[in-house]
């Protein structure tokens, strides 16, 4: 599996754009009030004009209805102890301080409740994904505000100025200095420490995001970071990302996965795409992933294995979309539908005899021009096919390709298709410093 060029986010979609333009850090009163926490961390909590104690924490409550997590209370110290005050309870954050209500204090022990976060200890320098911007940032600072008529988490700041600030004089330290801030709603959280809080599900920036990059995110992140976001995405979306991840990445991932899990994500791979992953383990690692497997995925890829990398049996896709000549052009169409989770490896389709040998291979452009009702026996008369045998190298592969003009051969042995290469996966053969360069299908 060979390393793809980066991969730039482009301009922000007219939505996206408008997205961002009802957010809260673009109200200018929401910016105005803004507090530190890093800033805030340590200095005293008064009530009545009496210091009680000093703030360690700031709790808030992870919440999938809404992007910026409301704050339910504060951890302070009181001696010795660690006590919450709820936040109806609070006042008011100021710079150098947190006032409290002039209220009897139930100064009850901290203990964390479901879905509640310590953003001190389990947010600030932690590893965060902007999903804007496509990137893996680590807070260097988290901004607080009334919003939405309560104190949220409005914001992350990740800028050097922060952290300097926060290295700094004491007196430095309560202001914020917004050089670089992120608005907390283009941000997805992880809960490294916090194994009860998970990922925000609800939150669509991940679905907006293309393989590449969550490939490129996958790779920034720590361990447990990117197992969190692989489990938040969906099945085909977190094959699609490994498929696009760095050989040495994804073994990496594929290691510190546990077993049953990583061959899970193996198996939901393309199997072209798992077999280079494969390939690239020890024979003890792939046994045991081979044991966790359903016994008929195992078999198949550990055949795949058997052809050597070069060959055309080693780089091929086995999902060959096979048909006979008495079908419809209207019942192959909704095969295709229902198969549309391969859409990326299906440029035709194979039409077989009754002992499954190769006859014609239909472009999905020829099914979509002829009429619903047309057989495939109609379609394939004279429409030779293009194949190669899976010994074939890269370079006869790239011949046939050339000399067709077709996106993709069929691979046959014994004449019955066993596989497909499509154009991009012969750049990937001859270019592997290059990068995994995937090409739109091409419907001929």
């Amino acid at each position: 599996m060979a390393r793809r060029p980066p991969l730039s986010s482009g301009p922000l979609s007219r939505a996206r754009r408008a997205e961002r333009s009802r957010r809260v850090l673009t109200t200018r009163a929401v910016r105005e009030a803004i507090v530190s926490l890093a800033g805030l961390v340590g200095r005293p909590v008064i009530q009545g004009g009496k210091e009680i104690g000093a703030l360690v924490d700031v709790v808030a409550r992870w919440a999938d209805e809404h992007p910026y997590p409301p704050v339910t209370g504060v951890v302070v110290r009181v001696g010795r102890s660690l006590a919450f005050i709820d936040v109806e309870l609070v006042e008011g954050l100021g710079h150098a301080e947190v006032r409290l209500r002039s209220a009897p204090l139930d100064l009850r022990d901290f203990e964390r409740r479901p879905g509640e976060v310590m953003l001190a200890r389990d947010v600030l320098d932690h590893q965060l994904v902007d999903v804007d911007g496509v990137q893996v940032i680590r807070a260097a600072d988290l901004y607080l505000a009334p919003a939405l008529g309560c104190i949220r988490l409005v914001g992350v700041d990740v800028s050097m100025q922060s952290l300097l600030r926060r290295l700094g004089p004491a007196r430095w330290q309560p202001r914020p200095t917004p050089d670089r801030v992120i608005d907390w709603a283009a941000i997805q959280p992880f809960g490294e420490s916090v194994p009860q809080v998970r990922l925000r599900t609800s939150n669509e920036g991940l679905r907006r995001l293309r393989p590449g990059e969550l490939a490129d995110l996958l790779e920034d992140l720590g361990r447990p970071a990117r197992q969190e976001l692989l489990a938040a995405l969906e099945p085909e979306a977190a094959a699609d990302a490994l498929e696009e991840m760095d050989p040495d990445e994804l073994e990496a991932l594929l290691r510190e996965a546990e077993p049953d899990r990583a061959a899970a994500l193996l198996a939901s791979m393309e199997p072209d795409e798992a077999v280079d992953a494969l390939r690239d383990l020890s024979v003890e690692v792939r046994e045991a992933l081979f044991a966790h497997m359903a016994a008929e995925t195992a078999r198949h890829l550990a055949e795949l294995l058997d052809y050597p990398r070069d060959e055309a049996g080693g780089f091929m896709t086995t999902t060959v979309v096979m048909v006979t000549p008495p079908d419809t052009v209207a019942e192959v169409r909704q095969r295709l539908v229902e198969l549309r989770d391969h859409r990326d490896v299906i440029d035709a389709v194979a039409v077989v005899d009754e002992a499954g040998r190769l006859m014609a291979d239909l472009t999905l452009y020829q099914l979509m021009v002829a009429d619903p009702a047309t057989s495939l026996s109609e379609l394939a008369d004279g429409a030779e096919p293009v194949t190669v045998g899976p010994s074939a190298d890269v370079a006869e592969v790239a011949a046939q390709l050339i000399e067709s003009r077709r996106s993709s051969v069929v691979v046959v042995e014994d004449g019955r298709p066993i596989g497909r290469i499509l154009a991009d996966d012969i750049v990937d053969a001859l270019t592997p410093e290059r990068g995994r360069l995937h090409f739109p299908r091409l419907l001929q």
